[in-house]
C-alpha cells in the first residue's frame, strides 16, 4: 500500500522569466483569452508528463523559452513545476505567473509535469507518486481547488474553464494523463 503521507519540500529552480517573457505571455494571453495579463489566479491543477527521462532536459526546454513550432509565437512552454522521478518536487515559476502548458487553460491552471514517458509510468513510481500527490494536495489547499478541477492534460477539453479564443486550436488537446489514469490519481488524492 503506497503512504502518502510525506513532508513535502520544494526546491526552488525558477526558469528565467525577464519583463520580456512576461510581456510575450501578456500578449499569448490576450490572443488565446480575451485578457491581456501574465498574472494567474488558480483554479485548475493540469498534471502532465514530460516524455523525456530527466529534469535537466525539462529545465532546458522551458528555459530556452524557444517559440511553439505551430506559430511561430512566444512565449515558450513551460510548467510551474516539476516532479522527478526520486520524488523531488522543483518549483520553476511563481504561481501568480501564468505558464503556457495547456491550450485552452493557461489563464487559470497550475502546471505540474513529471519526468518520465507514460502516465503508468508515474502511477507505478511510489516515491514520484507521494511528492506528487503531496504537492497537489497543498496547491488545492491554498488555492480552494476541487479534486474535479484536478485534472490531466487529456482532460483539457472537458474542463469548465476552457476557453480558446483561436479557432484552430479549440479542439487540441494531449496524451498525456487520460481520465482512466487520472480517476486512479483523484481516488489517491481523496484517501
Amino acid at each position: 500500500m503506497l503512504a502518502l503521507l510525506v513532508a513535502l519540500h520544494i526546491v526552488w529552480k525558477p526558469i528565467p522569466f525577464p519583463p520580456a517573457r512576461k510581456a510575450e505571455t501578456a500578449q499569448y494571453a490576450s490572443k488565446h483569452y480575451g485578457i491581456h495579463s501574465y498574472g494567474l489566479k488558480p483554479k485548475v491543477i493540469v498534471e502532465h508528463y514530460t516524455a523525456n527521462e530527466s529534469f535537466g532536459a525539462t529545465w532546458s526546454t522551458f528555459a530556452a523559452n524557444a517559440p511553439d513550432p505551430e506559430l511561430g509565437q512566444l512565449p515558450g512552454t513551460c510548467a510551474h513545476f516539476v516532479v522527478d522521478r526520486d520524488g523531488t518536487v522543483y518549483q520553476l515559476v511563481r504561481l501568480n505567473v501564468m505558464c503556457r502548458h495547456t491550450v485552452g487553460l493557461n489563464y487559470v491552471s497550475i502546471g505540474i509535469e513529471h519526468v518520465g514517458t507514460s502516465d503508468r509510468e508515474i502511477l507505478d513510481n511510489p516515491a514520484q507518486l507521494r511528492a506528487s500527490l503531496a504537492l497537489t494536495r497543498s496547491l488545492m489547499t491554498r488555492f480552494h481547488i476541487a479534486a474535479r478541477n484536478v485534472i490531466g492534460h487529456n482532460e483539457s477539453l472537458s474542463s469548465p474553464f476552457h476557453k480558446e479564443l483561436y479557432a484552430p486550436w479549440r479542439r487540441q488537446t494531449h496524451g498525456d494523463w487520460t481520465r482512466a489514469d487520472m480517476n486512479v490519481y483523484r481516488r489517491l488524492l481523496k484517501r
